[in-house]
């Protein structure tokens, strides 16, 4: 059985790449971009939350900046993307399951380390949230689009449940992560974001808005 360190490095590891991956696919098709663009978006949505969580939690500086890993798989699925777009990009709604898969990872992993640097149950959740959210927010203001985050349906629904999920299967009071735990979690985040995709299910919206106000 892994350590509860080895497992979050890992799954943020995952998590970095597929984000990456997301992050540069996304900068090709909408902002039209260079180089150093797609590379700089998809490190940013790979990275973003996770050092805005870093902040948040006061481990300065992010994890980010003390491994050098993370910029590295970053940096490669962003050049892996802009190598061979025409290939990625013919996979149906392949920057939808890479979002899904970074969002479902980062939930998890945000929430573990929020529970290893001492956050109680309710802030390790939040911080998952956020772990998942971040960088795709970031990502989406930088090419001048409204954030998924706020427009999208269930985007954040299912990062605070797969944080839930991980915080309450962590083993006992230390705060160490299960891989069942985090598998699981990671799982239902996962499914909840791909069945809102796929159904076009929204979260509840305000009513009595008009239909080209209420849709993006």
């Amino acid at each position: 059985m892994p350590s509860a360190s080895v497992l979050l490095l890992v799954l943020d590891l995952i998590g970095t790449f597929a984000f990456a991956l997301n992050g540069a696919l996304t900068a090709i098709r909408t902002a039209h971009v260079d180089i150093v663009g797609v590379i700089t978006l998809g490190a940013i949505t790979a990275v973003g939350g996770g050092i805005i969580r870093d902040v948040l939690l006061g481990a300065l500086p992010p994890a980010t900046f003390r491994d050098w890993r993370y910029l590295a798989v970053a940096t490669a699925g962003g050049l892996l993307v802009f190598l061979f777009f025409r290939a990625l990009s013919r996979i149906i709604r392949v920057i939808d399951v890479l979002d899904a898969a970074g969002l479902s990872l980062f939930a998890v992993t945000g929430a573990g380390r929020a529970l290893q640097l001492g956050g109680g149950p309710a802030q390790a959740i939040l911080l998952g949230a956020i772990t998942a959210v971040g960088g795709g927010t970031l990502r989406d203001v930088l090419v001048g689009r409204v954030p998924g985050v706020l427009s999208s349906g269930l985007y954040a629904i299912p990062a605070l449940v797969g944080a839930a999920i991980a915080v309450l299967g962590s083993s006992g009071g230390d705060g160490r992560l299960g891989l069942v735990a985090a598998v699981i979690a990671a799982a239902v985040c996962f499914g909840i974001r791909l069945v809102g995709l796929h159904f076009d299910l929204q979260a509840p919206r305000p009513r009595g808005l008009r239909p080209d106000v209420d849709r993006d």
